[in-house]
């Protein structure tokens, strides 16, 4: 039987350039594309997919949202996450919301079908040197502050936030998009064990970092 899998990713060459990487390895596979929050969940509901392959900077509503709700709805697709991102921080955040695998974009053309076989066969995928990274968190001492935990792009949003910086100016000036600018501060707040940003505000000023 023919496998069934979606592709969400806002930019149509990512999609086309997945299906020719599969082509010859999966010449029966049926693709789906969806480019954002609805269109994902619209095509989740309209048919059986053996698989989805996720890109977690979606516009608005973003991919760790869409993992979200893809466990609160009790829906038993299999996400591959893929995203340009590489921090360890982020997959791990992702595998945790229940992701089946999570693989950088930038080694689409060398793994992309070794993630995908190992999804496909329900088991979990992620690359060698992201599997090293990830036990060295779990090895990491818990002596360090909050906030040196954070990337430095991850830090870079966190000040700006607690200056009273909204998504759209931080976005400007970072020249990054508005849904990369609310993944960081997602991270931010996990990786801080923060609620809001005036909690982040709160924080940056005790620590004097402003």
């Amino acid at each position: 039987m023919a496998k069934k899998i979606l592709i969400a990713d806002d930019h149509s060459a990512i999609r086309i350039g997945v299906k020719q990487i599969c082509a010859a390895e999966f010449p029966f596979v049926q693709f789906g594309e969806a480019t954002n929050y609805a269109e994902v969940f619209h095509r989740l509901k309209e048919a059986d997919w053996d698989m989805l392959i996720l890109d977690i900077d979606l516009p608005g509503r973003n991919g760790l949202d869409i993992l979200k709700q893809i466990k609160t709805e009790k829906m038993k697709v299999p996400v591959l996450m893929f995203s340009f991102h590489i921090e360890e921080q982020l997959a791990l955040r992702a595998l945790k919301l229940g992701a089946a695998g999570y693989l950088s974009k930038d080694a689409a053309d060398t793994d992309l079908i070794k993630a995908i076989n190992q999804v496909l066969n329900g088991k979990k995928y992620v690359s060698q040197t992201l599997s090293e990274k990830l036990i060295s968190i779990l090895d990491e001492s818990t002596d360090k502050e909050p906030h040196e935990l954070l990337s430095e792009r991850e830090y870079q949003t966190f000040i700006l936030i607690a200056s009273g910086k909204t998504v759209t100016e931080i976005s400007e000036l970072l020249s990054l998009s508005k849904p990369t600018i609310s993944t960081y501060r997602a991270r931010i707040l996990e990786k801080m064990k923060l609620r809001n940003n005036t909690e982040i505000i709160t924080y940056a000023v005790g620590q004097k970092l402003l």
